[in-house]
């Protein structure tokens, strides 16, 4: 087994369970919003959702192509267990334990989200620095041509900035509208920046 996969294999795992937390998340609100007692799902517990996927998705990207780079240690396991651990906790939170006790999801996002965001914004973080250290002590093979014109890189960088920034706002923002605009626009750019990110 490469160093890659052994690391791989701890970080696909609880990546995994994050994904499916989430997933399972959705489907209980699917579920309750037909049922007896119907709740009231609104828009910003499945944005929030749907924010934790799209950034789990390319934390995943991000990690196989670093995948030359990284080495099967036990800093580097731990270094990986922290960072997929944040997410796997902020994906837990995202939907409550018991539904049904929530007629108005609203309330749980309202009591939830800055926990939720505060995990996003410290794994993107530590992603970030995980890429620099890993770019310090292992440089990958000198391209002998950018792959992406200075357009797309452009637009690659303004959108993952634009990412944290978001995030940021999202922690200080109380307002339902604001906060649902923003996790929207944290959506588009988690798309774009995961379209751009093969050709940068």
């Amino acid at each position: 087994m490469s160093p890659f996969g052994l690391v791989f294999t701890l970080f696909g795992l609880v990546l995994g369970l994050a994904l499916a937390a989430v997933l399972n998340g959705f489907s209980r609100a699917l579920k309750l919003k037909r049922g007896v007692r119907p709740v009231r799902i609104g828009w910003l517990t499945p944005l929030l959702g749907l924010v934790v996927m799209l950034d789990l998705t390319s934390f995943w990207l991000l990690a196989f192509d670093a995948r030359e780079q990284i080495s099967a240690n036990y800093v580097t396991l731990l270094s990986v267990l922290a960072m997929v651990g944040v997410y796997y906790l902020a994906a837990t939170l995202i939907f409550p334990d018991t539904p049904e006790d929530w007629p108005d999801f609203d309330e749980w996002y309202d009591k939830q989200n800055r926990l939720v965001i505060g995990g996003l914004l410290t794994a993107n973080v530590a992603s970030w620095v995980g890429g620099v250290v890993l770019d310090t002590l292992h440089p990958r093979p000198e391209v002998v041509e950018p792959v992406g014109n200075g357009l797309v890189v452009l637009v690659y960088l303004v959108s993952g900035f634009g990412v944290l920034g978001l995030l940021i706002a999202l922690l200080l923002v109380k307002g339902r509208r604001a906060n649902a605009a923003m996790l929207a626009g944290v959506c588009g750019l988690l798309v774009v920046s995961g379209v751009m990110e093969p050709w940068v």
